[in-house]
């Protein structure tokens, strides 16, 4: 089959679109025909080992030249051509969607997938909307349902609104029936507001920690901001989550982790509740998506598209920081 390879870390130029052995389904695994699959930060992370923190701390990821699995890429739609011994509730032809986790091997004509992190596509959904969803939606939605408890009548800010997790995030808020401010730049700002935002902040002309209103969430999703001033945007009894950020810079040794390695320690004396949030996939999870998506409260949104032999190109766009919602590979 062709897939997309790397055997050391390094810009996109080091990925190969090549032809590698078709995996074989475990017993607990569902091979899948790939239709689709997405572009996250987590793709370009690994693919420059970056930042260099994670080469050590995150042994089951990377090594310390090169990432331990060869294929990237998280996120699959396809359809079911085998199951393993294992596992029931999936059949030969069957359409899903889910998220490899740290196995990775989306990028790539069949992908076997633990039966565990997969789930039905949603109905109506194009493969390529599907593939846009596992990754990105459930970090929202254990951002906010899981950790937050987000409810009616509160205030959400999201910094980074217009961001693969971002889209889903205002989206969810709104499902939860808070009232959202969307951070993000000018040319986005349209798209904050068709997703439901209340308010939209743009980045560039205004400091939304320094304008003296609150909120009861901060959702970040950028780490571009000092801990001290997205603490100044919370209510008294206000929660910041941190989730990713970062955009390549040519290699750092902690990079967004600053950030979360600060939280960790400031929580422990802090008023505020600071929590980073872990995605963990899960089929439950993106059942409950479907059940959104399939009601019309949730909406994957896609930048542009890509084919599988430019991957490269998908995520050097990406991880510059031009992207908006999602990039999708298409086979």
């Amino acid at each position: 089959m062709k897939a997309i390879v790397q055997d050391r870390y390094g810009a996109p130029d080091v990925l190969e679109f090549t032809t590698v052995a078709t995996p074989v389904a475990g017993d607990d695994e569902v091979l899948v025909q790939v239709c689709a699959a997405s572009v996250n930060a987590y793709d370009w992370h690994v693919m420059r080992g970056d930042p260099y923190l994670v080469r050590v701390m995150a042994r089951e990821l990377g090594g310390l030249r090169g990432p331990r699995k060869r294929i990237r890429g998280r996120d699959v739609a396809g359809r079911v051509v085998a199951t393993g011994g294992h596992v029931t509730g999936f059949g030969v032809g069957d359409e899903v969607f889910g998220d490899l986790g740290g196995a990775s091997g989306a990028f790539a004509e069949y992908a076997a997938v633990p039966a565990a992190q997969l789930a039905h596509k949603p109905a109506g959904l194009t493969f390529e909307q599907a593939a846009a969803v596992p990754l990105a939606a459930n970090t929202a939605l254990i951002a906010l349902r899981d950790v937050a408890d987000v409810r009616a009548g509160q205030r959400v800010l999201v910094n980074g609104a217009s961001g693969g997790v971002g889209t889903f995030a205002v989206q969810l808020a709104k499902a939860y029936g808070a009232s959202v401010t969307a951070v993000c730049s000018t040319r986005n700002a349209e798209l904050a507001r068709e997703l439901g935002a209340d308010e939209v902040v743009d980045y560039r002309r205004e400091d939304f920690t320094r304008t003296g209103r609150r909120y009861d969430v901060v959702l970040d999703l950028v780490a571009n901001r000092s801990l001290r001033d997205l603490r100044r945007a919370l209510a008294p009894t206000g929660i910041l989550l941190l989730s990713g950020g970062g955009t390549s810079e040519g290699g750092s040794l902690v990079g967004p982790l600053g950030l979360v390695i600060r939280a960790q320690l400031a929580a422990r004396f802090a008023r505020h509740r600071m929590v980073v949030v872990s995605e963990v996939p899960s089929s439950e999870n993106l059942v409950a998506l479907r059940e959104l998506i399939e009601s019309g409260r949730l909406t994957p949104v896609i930048d542009r598209t890509y084919p599988l032999s430019e991957t490269a190109e998908a995520i050097r766009y990406v991880e510059t920081e031009h992207a908006r919602a999602k990039v999708v590979i298409t086979m």
